[in-house]
């Protein structure tokens, strides 16, 4: 093994090290460049040790990975990455590229199992492998030809490193890993298992995990602290902790395109090195770069000008003379479609000013029409109000087909925007025939990010310009209308430039596939001005109320902060999980059940509320505390400060392309999850009030899910249960326990109702015996009878995962698809993830499909009535309407069958309707 070694680069473990290790730095017009500076350097440094090597600098591609279908939870604690390091990943791969180092990104799976499968690849077996890295999850790869190094610390580990270190040999640190469990990932391990534990274990039974729970029986003879209680830890906790197992393994056998020969480093991109080192402001690289470019006979000009896109011209417009203006006017009334989008004073389409407005017609073409810039020094501009009624009949033309990227913000900002200081004159958009970032999530709803900027990227390999390039950020960020005109109007100019151009693009893959045409045209396109009117319509809230119960929680809070003193003994911070640890672990005595990375007794909601079902009283006490304050921070104190100051209203705002089922969510405030199951949490739903003279009327579609799964698995049982209009959980306890239907006792219609939703979700026999209290083999029994009774349901699961299977995707009943690119993995626990989701994903999607509809058919319905009614709520499957008194009945009589016609199923949908004068009561 005399070779060069083979150096592998974690380029993503080395990013956020840097990122989060390294002094910030920026260059002089904002642009956040620490990390990047940060990675090369290691780079550079790593050349230099090992000359003559041939590389792969790996980064973590976009998108998830086959250990998210594996566990929904994985590293959902991790927050999402900071934009100062987002907008440092393109030009570091840029720069890495330039450099000459080989860059690996692989859709579908980490850096870590890109690098496992290069280390292990019987091309390198003989030689000697570096791997560069912070993980210590690389552990497990370790052996007598591979090592780890840390440049950043200047460490490295062998095989005898790793022993010291974790006190395990390295084919053991996926056990360990999978005992203690790692908070960075949330991969979750064994509650209560740390680093010594999971070592002294595996030392112990000198083996793995296999090897371990084939000995429980001598654990509690091993010399580690608490032993006699880890052998019912361990075993309750098996199944995840074989699952965690998977998750820490990396993989060594993703298919990789690629030998050694494609790793050996290229020449140095000077002409590209000057250009991004000009960019990033790196001085000193630049000059180091144009000394080596002169060295190999090049000579490197500094880019003095921006970046132009190659070989297209763009002819983008700040228009500020009317003779300008009207030669526009008349391309945008010849135009057949219309690409629009605003600029604005902030992202609330309920407060914001509008500052300009940018169009497009043609590709690589549009412009700018500044209304309201206030700078110093800023040119004359259109009178606001003339450009308005201008465009107004424009924008307001049906027939004139407009396309815009999140156009219901615009649609929104454009209804609000006063012209001639009247209030209700604003513009009603109409004719919004495509929205690119609709059409990017009909398309392929797993996809991450939606926004223009990642979709421009990915279709158009077009980098845009970022806001935080014209506008700076943090605290001294400027509004829009602060914003120079030379900086502001390309900047708007290609908002619409590059919509327009996506939505070529992105048409042209819709169309390919008729059926997600269907969907943009007929649910999520005409769905978009009926979320604009729900959201300028609004909700009315009575403050006072929450004041008073604001009031309430507090002295509530107090009590339990009494009463968990008197269980401690003495006063502490509640909110301080090192107070708190001291209290409950080290005064009480409570049995520790999981750790922090930092090896501290964990004192998180998840082991506090364990603790509680264990009938410890702090513990109990403690969870009603954190309720109480939730609900208070979150609603009670936040709703009132959330009132529009100009309507007296809450306005939410609906996300249509988030939930990759096709659900709805809300934002500012999320409506979606205010806790209805206790009393605190429902007499929030109270402050939601009707003003003088109406109700709150509220329609919920009753148990949509298991219907839609009564007409797609066509069961015998289930159509009767609902034809017949049976409470479908008592029918299923009287089916599964083997009692007469009047018999059926509310334990059993709670277990049934579990074992309904819970296959629905893919519930294991593990999950549903801890929900009802049953031991695993008493749930398996419970759901092998539910089969047998209900056939039909069997019969559908398994002709779902064929299909899946078969064509890589399920659809809903309307032809909405979600794609699943694990359905045929080799991995066992993968591909049953993903069979769980494609059961699940049809009747969620159906049911998001069906209340869309139900949305658009009551919108048409009362937009052509002119009855005194709105939409002000759309909540999971419920829609709550303001209604004027005298029309109560009328109006309750129509949503009712609205909402059952959304959909023709072999069950009729049933809908509940409830008035009242505040949400709660309308329940």
């Amino acid at each position: 093994m005399s070779q060069a070694p083979l150096v592998l680069v974690d380029g993503s473990s080395y990013l956020y090290r840097a990122f989060h290790a390294l002094p910030p730095l920026t260059t002089s017009k904002g642009l956040p460049t620490g990390a990047v500076k940060g990675v090369l350097n290691m780079l550079k440094s790593l050349r230099k040790q090992y000359p003559g090597s041939p590389f792969a600098v790996v980064f973590d591609a976009k998108g998830g990975t086959f250990r998210d279908d594996m566990y929904a939870e994985y590293k959902a604690n991790r927050p999402s990455m900071p934009d100062d390091m987002r907008v440092q990943i393109e030009p570091l791969h840029q720069s890495v590229i330039a450099l000459g180092f080989p860059l690996l990104c692989v859709e579908g799976v980490e850096a870590d199992d890109v690098i496992g499968t290069l280390a292990r690849s019987s091309a390198a077996a003989d030689r000697p492998v570096v791997i560069s890295t912070g993980d210590k999850d690389m552990a497990q790869l370790v052996d007598g030809h591979i090592t780890l190094v840390n440049t950043m610390t200047g460490s490295a580990l062998d095989v005898e490193g790793v022993k010291e270190k974790f006190g395990v040999a390295p084919e053991q640190i996926i056990d360990y890993l999978a005992l203690m469990g790692d908070s960075s990932d949330n991969i979750p391990g064994v509650p209560g298992i740390g680093p010594k534990t999971a070592s002294g274990l595996l030392v112990g039974v000198n083996g793995g995990l296999t090897e371990l729970y084939a000995q429980l029986d001598i654990v509690p003879t091993l010399p580690i602290r608490g032993a006699k209680t880890l052998p019912a830890k361990l075993e309750e906790h098996k199944e995840m902790a074989f699952l965690s197992y998977q998750l820490a393994t990396i993989k060594i056998d993703v298919p990789l395109d690629i030998g050694l020969d494609d790793l050996q480093m290229g020449k140095p991109d000077h002409d590209k090195l000057a250009e991004l080192y000009t960019l990033l402001e790196f001085k000193s690289w630049f000059e180091e770069n144009q000394r080596d470019a002169k060295r190999s006979g090049q000579e490197v000009v500094a880019p003095v000008a921006e970046e132009a896109a190659v070989g297209t011209e763009l002819k983008y417009t700040t228009i500020l003379t009317q003779a300008d203006f009207d030669l526009w006017l008349k391309k945008l009334n010849d135009a057949k479609l219309i690409a629009f989008d605003t600029e604005t004073t902030g992202i609330d389409a309920q407060q914001a000013q509008l500052v300009g407005l940018s169009f497009a017609v043609q590709a690589n073409e549009a412009a700018y029409i500044p209304l309201t810039h206030s700078y110093m020094g800023v040119p004359d501009q259109l009178d606001r109000d003339t450009v308005l009624r201008a465009l107004k009949p424009i924008l307001e033309n049906p027939s004139k087909l407009k396309v815009g990227q999140h156009a219901k913000f615009d649609m929104n900002i454009l209804a609000n925007c006063a012209i001639g200081g009247d209030q209700g004159c604003g513009i009603t958009v109409q004719g919004v025939a495509f929205d690119t970032m609709l059409e990017s999530y009909v398309l392929d709803s797993t996809a991450t990010r939606h926004d223009m900027d990642s979709l421009a990227l990915k279709y158009l390999n077009h980098t845009t310009t970022s806001f935080q390039d014209i506008a700076g950020k943090g605290a001294k960020q400027l509004t829009f209308d602060q914003i120079s005109l030379e900086l502001a109007g390309p900047y708007a100019a290609e908002d619409a430039d590059v919509t327009l151009r996506l939505h070529q693009t992105l048409l042209e893959k819709l169309n390919a596939i008729p059926s997600l045409s269907k969907v943009l045209s007929e649910i999520e396109m005409p769905l978009v001005p009926v979320l604009a009117r729900i959201e300028r319509q609004g909700a009315l809230v009575d403050a006072n109320l929450l004041g008073i119960q604001s009031v309430e929680l507090g002295e509530k809070m107090v009590a339990l902060e009494r009463e968990a003193f008197a269980i401690a003994g003495e006063e502490f911070n509640l909110g301080s999980p090192k107070q708190l640890g001291v209290i409950l672990y080290e005064k009480l005595g409570l049995p520790i059940l999981s750790k922090t990375a930092k090896g501290q007794a964990s004192t998180a909601e998840a082991v506090l509320a364990e603790l509680a079902e264990q009938d410890f009283p702090l513990p109990k006490v403690l969870m009603q505390y954190r309720s109480m304050s939730k609900l208070k921070s979150t609603y009670t104190d936040r709703l009132p400060e959330q009132i529009n100051p100009r309507t007296g209203r809450i306005h939410t705002s609906y996300h249509q392309a988030v939930a990759a089922t096709g659900r709805l969510s809300s934002s500012d405030p999320n409506l979606q999850n205010i806790p209805i199951r206790t009393a605190e949490g429902r007499r929030i739903r109270q402050a939601f009030v009707a003003p003088k003279g109406y109700k709150l009327l509220a329609a919920d579609y009753s148990q949509i899910e298991l219907r839609i799964m009564a007409h797609l698995a066509k069961d015998e049982g289930l159509l009767h249960a609902f034809r017949n209009d049976l409470d479908v959980h008592k029918a299923t306890a009287a089916e599964v326990f083997g009692v007469e239907l009047a018999e059926v006792t509310t334990d059993q219609r709670r277990s049934a109702k579990a074992i309904n939703f819970g296959l629905i979700y893919g519930m294991s026999a593990f999950g549903l015996a801890k929900q009802i209290g049953v031991d695993r083999k008493q749930s398996q029994a419970y759901i092998d009878r539910y089969f047998a009774r209900y056939p039909g349901v069997l019969e559908y699961m398994e002709r779902t995962r064929a299909q899946a299977a078969e064509q890589g995707f399920v659809e809903t009943i309307f032809g909405r698809r979600l794609y699943l690119p694990e359905i045929n993995a080799k991995n066992p626990a993968l591909r049953k993830g993903a069979e769980r989701t494609a059961i699940n994903a049809p009747m969620q999607g159906t049911a998001a499909d069906i209340i869309k509809k139900a949305m658009i058919a009551v919108d048409s319905w009362l937009t052509a009535s002119g009855l005194d009614a709105k939409v002000i709520l759309q909540v999971h499957d419920e829609l709550v309407l303001e209604v004027r008194e005298d029309l109560v009945d009328q109006v309750r009589d129509e949503i009712r069958a609205h909402m059952s016609d959304a959909a023709k199923l072999d069950v009729p949908l049933l809908v509940e309707v409830g008035v009242g004068n505040n949400w709660d009561e309308a329940h």
